[in-house]
């Protein structure tokens, strides 16, 4: 199944609606949708590397919007939607203190929260929650996103017929490290919060 899926995402990049559904998946993935956009952007990139700063691009912007909805439901419905998602995630008691250290920090959480495989949604519920500044919110996230997908596409770009090689010999391999690092940002983000 693995190889099934990594092989559609390496055709899908031939393919032009390839590059909506990796916008929709970066922008759900902001918001609510536990599966990061890297799932697409590294087989698309592999298959086509001269056109990774594209999908970089694009998943950065959809992910900023992502990102905004997500600073929307932390804002405006976080008494339902955003609650149940934090909830679901099982951050409820966490909330007060995150919300608390934005008050000093808040721009260092964005951007190095951004960065990390540490769900991002987490970020931006939390930010509209705690009534961060819209304006530097979505500057962060511009910085922090775009900061993870460009230097995945200069990698990609740069190495990634080596970088092919290795994935496509040891897919399993590759597919459990990367789940064991999104389990592990996970926990580190519960412990940090």
């Amino acid at each position: 199944m693995l190889k099934r899926i990594y092989d559609w995402c390496i055709d899908a990049a031939h393919r032009p609606y390839a590059l909506w559904i990796m916008g929709a998946v970066a922008f759900a993935e902001s918001s609510f949708f536990p599966v990061p956009p890297d799932v697409m952007l590294i087989p698309m990139s592999l298959a086509r590397p001269q056109r990774a700063w594209v999908y970089a691009t694009v998943c950065t912007a959809t992910s900023v919007l992502g990102g905004i909805l997500g600073y929307a439901i932390g804002a405006l419905l976080y008494d339902s939607v955003g609650h149940w998602l934090i909830q679901a995630y099982g951050l409820g008691d966490k909330v007060d203190a995150f919300r608390a250290s934005y008050a000093e920090w808040g721009a260092v959480i964005i951007l190095l929260k951004g960065l990390t495989p540490i769900p991002y949604k987490l970020v931006t519920i939390t930010s509209g929650f705690a009534g961060y500044n819209i304006g530097l919110f979505i500057l962060c996230s511009i910085v922090a996103r775009g900061g993870r997908f460009f230097i995945a596409a200069v990698l990609l770009n740069r190495y990634g017929d080596w970088i092919r090689v290795r994935i496509e010999r040891h897919l399993g391999l590759w597919v459990t490290i990367g789940a064991a690092v999104l389990v592990l940002g996970f926990v580190i983000a519960v412990k940090l919060i």
